[in-house]
């Protein structure tokens, strides 16, 4: 059986949840729905169910933890395994240290950037004037940028928050000329210059892979 992709805007408000009796859970941040949801149809991955909380909490980071250990004990009765589809995403260690305590595996790096583009790699270009983008941001870039900074309201506040970067890097998951039209548009309304960089799901399927395998 094959759950129907939710739409972005109930990702970012709502989360979502494809529960079909599998032995492993991941629990996820619901920016990542798409990717894990087409990296486990891609590998007939139907031992992994998924559920994903709402993606806006990357704009409040000091909810996640709490949100993640409430999911964990919700759901820690009903699985073999239970595996945390988060990096740090701004918590500040307190997520990494909440799974540590639960006995849970969480993705390893700072944020999705990271992750995406590869922790190692990330790590090395030491970009300090880059902003970033993944598809899912390129398509609620409102959502996530625009309306919380209110540059909708006051769109003299861009060089305030953008001022001191100079590129936005769009981190593509797929070749979508659609999505890369759409974030050129969006460098353009921050002032910066546009890089793109194909960086496929990098550690995200990588550590999903590790996951997926069964047990000694």
């Amino acid at each position: 059986m094959t759950t129907a992709t939710p739409d972005d805007q109930t990702l970012t408000d709502h989360g979502f949840a494809e529960t079909q009796d599998g032995r492993i859970l991941l629990i996820a941040c619901g920016a990542l729905a798409r990717e894990i949801l087409d990296i486990k149809a891609r590998n007939g991955w139907g031992h992994m169910d998924l559920v994903c909380l709402p993606a806006i909490l990357h704009n409040h980071p000091e909810r996640i933890t709490d949100a993640v250990r409430d999911a964990v004990e919700k759901h820690r009765a009903n699985y073999d395994a239970i595996h945390v589809v988060y990096a740090d995403c701004g918590t500040g260690g307190l997520l990494q240290s909440a799974c540590a305590d639960m006995g849970v595996e969480m993705v390893a790096g700072p944020h999705c950037y990271a992750f995406f583009d590869g922790v190692q790699r990330f790590a090395a270009r030491d970009e300090m004037t880059a902003f970033y983008l993944t598809d899912f941001l390129v398509r609620q870039f409102d959502a996530f940028v625009w309306k919380p900074l209110g540059l909708d309201r006051h769109p003299q506040l861009r060089d305030m928050y953008f001022g001191h970067y100079q590129t936005l890097v769009y981190l593509a998951q797929k070749d979508d000329p659609a999505l890369d039209v759409l974030a050129q548009e969006q460098a353009a309304r921050l002032g910066l210059a546009y890089e793109k960089r194909a960086t496929g799901y990098g550690d995200l399927e990588t550590t999903l892979s590790g996951w997926a395998k069964p047990q000694p």
